[in-house]
């Protein structure tokens, strides 16, 4: 099919200028609003062997050419994604697999390859105004990790609306990653599991009280009230949590040993003197710290220690990244988790240490947050209509988008997640704060 643009069709032109811009060809087919097509072979296909399609990136407005000019990285074309402006036929984590950055030129293409880029720039109608950005966006004001925007953040993220993470999460309404230890199975099993690890590495028994700092929806805490008989207190920053935290205590029936405050980590001490509470047997922060700041981190340590009693045990469950993009990239920055910061592992385990812990274990996960979040985004697909409706369908694209990028990340090691158990020193031995011998790796 030909464009009435010049001899290329609409879709060449397109593939033309991403392969100079990217410094080798595009690995994946391209649809262009015209209709026209450039289609390539899957990677890994070999000249006689059965030929499937890699996926096509369509794109379905020239407005898109113009957020990706306006802006080369990976805001300008997850913005024309979100928008509808840029779509995918097949698999998102493959197309995005196939667009990550590794082995490509950063360099702008060279001089003599600038009349050309012009040229199909120019008929392409990628030249104009910068496009409004999606009204997703976060919108923060005043210094990053004061009180007031720290709960924005929070607010951003988690008070989406509890019906549509239902859609997301399984029935425990566990948003972290889940443990296989089998390698493989359903994601309600895999959470379960995680749980019951949890509870077994911080030595729950019949009676021991437990704090989880940044509770979510309350699966720690009801599970452990359950299962292992303690008595629990969560802590929550959103108030949508809270809500929904408070209610299916009610529900289950542990009003008399389960409870939930709304604060701020750092107003811990007063909330939970108001609240009748004392030290606790074992603190858990469950994927909670990457809410934290660089420069605030030392402190949110040394309260998991301050809320310990002597002998007493805390199980950080935390992701980990290298000192490249602690944020996670300007689009989670941007649309998920604002202000949000990963560490390595090594910086972590230094801060507990420095605020008077002592490590006693450290299991990474990478290699079970894949089928977690794959397990998240089935339920996404098949509820997408429902999470539209919710949601709004730009929404619904952002954390199309975000799952399949997450997924990808811990798939290629360039994020991790740990549990890191460890133990507030006392006179006698730790006994307690061994890890049982039922910790299993894969």
């Amino acid at each position: 099919m030909r464009s009435p643009v010049g001899r290329s069709t609409v879709a060449e032109r397109l593939d033309r200028v991403a392969a100079t811009v990217l410094g080798q060809p595009l690995p994946l087919g391209i649809t262009a609003w015209d209709g026209s097509t450039v289609i390539r072979p899957s990677p890994g296909c070999q000249g006689g062997a059965a030929v499937g399609e890699a996926p096509v990136i369509v794109v379905r407005d020239r407005r898109a050419l113009r957020r990706m000019l306006w802006d080369r990285g990976e805001l300008g074309l997850a913005d024309a994604y979100i928008c509808g402006e840029v779509d995918v036929v097949g698999d998102l984590g493959a197309a995005l697999a196939a667009l990550r950055p590794s082995g490509r030129s950063a360099d702008r293409p060279p001089l003599r390859q600038w009349p050309m880029l012009l040229a199909d720039g120019a008929r392409l109608g990628a030249f104009g105004r910068r496009p409004e950005p999606p009204a997703e966006a976060a919108s923060l004001t005043g210094k990053r990790h004061e009180r007031a925007r720290d709960r924005a953040a929070i607010a951003h993220h988690y008070d989406a609306g509890n019906e549509f993470y239902r859609l997301l999460l399984d029935d425990t309404m566990a948003y972290s990653c889940g443990y296989y230890p089998d390698g493989a199975g359903a994601l309600a099993d895999a959470q379960q599991a995680k749980l019951d690890l949890i509870c077994r590495k911080l030595g729950l028994t019949a009676g021991s009280s437990l704090l989880d700092v940044g509770c979510g929806w309350g699966s720690l805490l009801l599970h452990a009230a359950q299962r292992f008989g303690v008595r629990a207190t969560g802590l929550t920053l959103s108030r949508a949590q809270y809500e929904f935290v408070r209610d299916r205590i009610t529900a289950a029936g542990l009003d008399e040993t389960v409870k939930v405050v709304l604060a701020d980590y750092r107003d811990l001490d007063s909330s939970l003197a108001a609240d009748g509470s004392t030290k606790f047997d074992a603190v858990a922060a469950i994927e909670m710290g990457e809410h934290v700041g660089d420069r605030e981190y030392p402190q949110f340590a040394r309260l998991l220690h301050d809320q310990l009693r002597p002998a007493g045990t805390v199980l950080v469950q935390q992701m980990s990244r290298g000192a490249d993009a602690p944020g996670g990239g300007r689009f989670i920055q941007t649309y998920i988790a604002p202000d949000m910061h990963m560490k390595p592992l090594a910086v972590t385990v230094g801060h507990l240490t420095g605020a008077g812990l002592e490590i006693r274990d450290v299991q990474a996960l990478r290699e079970h947050y894949p089928p977690t979040i794959d397990a998240w985004r089935a339920n996404l697909e098949q509820r997408w209509d429902r999470a539209v409706q919710l949601a709004g369908e730009q929404f619904a694209r952002i954390w199309r988008l975000y799952l399949a990028g997450s997924a990808l990340a811990f798939a290629d090691g360039r994020m991790g997640v740990d549990q890191i158990v460890a133990a507030r020193p006392d006179r006698q031995p730790l006994d307690r704060a061994v890890v049982p011998a039922g910790r299993r790796t894969r």
